[in-house]
């Protein structure tokens, strides 16, 4: 059994203070988008697991997500070949959105079907992003990314350039370096606007990116989660596929994508 595994961007994120258990509350508005891993699920004698891309580690959220699976429901032991689409230290979401998937391909494959409260206590015990891959589409986040209230989606479908520049940053740096900064935690915002905390803190591979959307017509553009990728917002899909036809020779990942 396949699944599609969408990415997401981050419309809007603030970041909170850290608090005492060493964690940052977020208000954040996801947007699940065309860009996808895509998941194989076969039952098996043992859990095993295969990837076609090598920076993937064997342990990976896929398998602890079949891991929780196997402990509290009864989910057999499958083979998971993962296809990444969705590039990493992104701020795109593909290790969450790849265990989500595991989870909405459990009903599956299990005799009984698991209560969505149940799914979504194995989706927080994985990561807080993992959560918002249950309901997709476009939804606020509050809490540490757990608490997601779906609200409606764009009508017609918001198309977007996304790129992705040579720099690099793991979500712990990104929050190492925005916990030296002193900035004031926004509330959600009242007019559809792009806004990210992480900017502050953001790699100049990226910033210069975000210009570059710009320069390329891009309605907007900004950082999505803790980086480093970077999206832009287009009018048509005409203009999205145009600039990224000019973009492509600027960064090592560029795709044109539209909401879910």
């Amino acid at each position: 059994m396949k699944i599609l595994c969408p990415a997401k961007l981050n419309l809007f994120l603030a970041v909170g203070p850290i608090d005492h258990r060493k964690y940052h509350p977020i208000r954040s508005i996801f947007q699940a988008i065309s860009v996808y891993d895509e998941l194989e699920l076969t039952p098996s004698s043992a859990l095993t697991f295969e990837c076609d891309d090598s920076s993937v580690p064997a342990e990976n959220t896929v398998t602890k997500a079949c891991r929780l699976l196997m402990e509290v429901v009864d989910f057999p032991p499958v083979h998971a070949k993962l296809t990444k689409r969705i590039p990493s230290e992104a701020g795109l979401g593909g290790g969450s959105s790849d265990a989500a998937g595991v989870l909405r391909l459990s009903k599956q494959l299990m005799t009984m079907a698991m209560p969505l409260y149940e799914q979504k206590a194995i989706a927080k015990a994985i990561g807080a992003d993992v959560t918002f891959f249950l309901t997709g589409g476009r939804a606020k986040a509050e809490g540490y990314g757990e608490l997601v209230t779906k609200i409606p989606s764009p009508d017609p479908v918001e198309w977007y350039v996304v790129a992705q520049p040579a720099d690099r940053c793991s979500t712990a740096e990104a929050y190492a370096k925005l916990d030296s900064l002193s900035y004031e935690w926004r509330d959600f915002p009242t007019e559809d606007v792009l806004y990210n905390d992480f900017e502050r803190a953001a790699p100049c591979g990226s910033l210069e990116l975000m210009e570059r959307l710009l320069v390329h017509g891009a309605k907007d553009s900004g950082l999505t989660g803790s980086g480093s990728a970077v999206l832009g917002r287009f009018v048509s899909e005409e203009d999205a596929l145009l600039a990224a036809r000019k973009l492509d020779v600027e960064a090592p990942f560029v795709t044109v994508a539209h909401s879910l």
